[in-house]
């Protein structure tokens, strides 16, 4: 039997945000053109996202064009998390700690942390900064923010990010749950920011 939680968790966060109006909404993507938009791209979108987009394409600055967005431009929109990781092994002297230690010289750092990023779950634009993991089958990842090297959950899952970005209606008792970050590597920065470091 086929899970469709997933479904109704995006269905219900495209219809919270299509009601708070923060954002046009067009008509949502087609089976197809879901379909289209994985083969082009290299990705599965997870089962909330993928709901979120067929119940309504959000468009307009900082939601990326999945139907008749430039390629180039989403290409680089997918591969942001992997490089601002990057920018800040280079820049801000970040380095993992899973990588044991990190190399004194900058250009063996950086490719050290390109061969451990090449590895890393594929992370998917849901809105300017923001991502949920890829994946099939999976869904209830939490949002991720990432600005460099700060990485932090910026909604539980894609109902609580409409909520924290667009000012929706908060569900629930007001406490916010430990974050169960799913995919590997990025999950570990969640770790660290439930933990305050």
């Amino acid at each position: 039997m086929v899970d469709k939680s997933g479904v109704r968790l995006g269905s219900k966060a495209a219809r919270l945000l299509a009601r708070l109006g923060r954002a046009e909404i067009r008509p949502g993507l087609t089976e197809q053109e879901l379909a289209r938009v994985e083969a082009r791209f290299g990705f599965a979108f997870a089962d909330d996202h993928r709901a979120f987009l067929s119940v309504g394409l959000p468009t307009g600055g900082g939601w990326p064009d999945w139907r008749h967005g430039d390629a180039a431009l989403l290409r680089s929109w997918l591969g942001r998390p992997v490089e601002d990781v990057l920018f800040a092994v280079a820049e801000a002297d970040f380095w993992h700690p899973g990588w044991g230690a990190r190399p004194a010289r900058r250009t063996d750092a950086m490719a050290g942390a390109r061969a451990h990023l090449a590895s890393v779950p594929q992370l998917v634009p849901v809105y300017s900064h923001r991502y949920l993991p890829a994946g099939r089958e999976s869904y209830a990842h939490p949002v991720l923010s990432i600005r460099g090297a700060d990485i932090i959950p910026y909604g539980y899952d894609l109902i609580d990010y409409v909520q924290e970005e667009f000012g929706g209606p908060r569900e629930g008792t007001g406490e916010r749950p430990v974050v169960d970050a799913t995919a590997a590597f990025w999950a570990d920065f969640l770790f660290w920011s439930n933990q305050g470091g």
